[in-house]
């Protein structure tokens, strides 16, 4: 089991929690943190529940360059019996995060809740750092999710960071 484990959550985990997993678990590679850090994701709702990531979801990543295997990437639903042994739980819309918090059951496990926008140092704050659901939209749509947690993923590496060196 890693140091530190990291579950994004979506709706159904076919498209922003999966975009949000693979570009992290490559970024903490790149910081030579793949060792200590693990990146899962789960959905809100069983909608999708077994699915592989949407198609879009995989064209996105190739067209921003990366070539990992997602093959193994089946939507599955959070469940709350995970917090114990999850660090950070991160939130793609605020939608999310109010479900999220009605599942954690201690201070504890609320605590570990953020948003996945609130990385962003350049990026939006309050009301306006939810990730909108692209499945709704065209290629420029997953484009837009692509960028908002690429411009995370740093931000959310340095915070794991800091928080291994306690």
């Amino acid at each position: 089991m890693s140091d530190y484990r990291i579950t994004v959550v979506c709706t159904g985990n076919i498209c922003r929690s999966p975009i949000a997993e693979f570009v992290l678990r490559e970024r903490f590679r790149a910081a030579g943190l793949a060792d200590r850090v693990s990146v899962d994701s789960a959905g809100t709702t069983a909608w999708e529940e077994g699915n592989p990531p949407d198609p879009r979801t995989l064209d996105v990543l190739a067209r921003h360059g990366h070539t990992g295997d997602y093959s193994g990437h089946h939507a599955r639903v959070f469940d709350k019996r995970w917090f114990p042994d999850i660090d950070l739980v991160l939130a793609a819309d605020h939608g999310h995060w109010s479900v999220l918090r009605r599942l954690a059951t201690t201070d504890a496990d609320k605590d570990k809740i953020r948003m996945i926008r609130a990385f962003d140092p350049s990026g939006p704050k309050g009301d306006a750092l939810s990730i909108d659901d692209p499945w709704y939209g065209d290629e420029s749509s997953f484009d837009q999710t692509y960028a908002e947690v690429d411009a995370a993923a740093d931000g959310i590496v340095d915070f794991v960071r800091r928080q291994l060196a306690h």
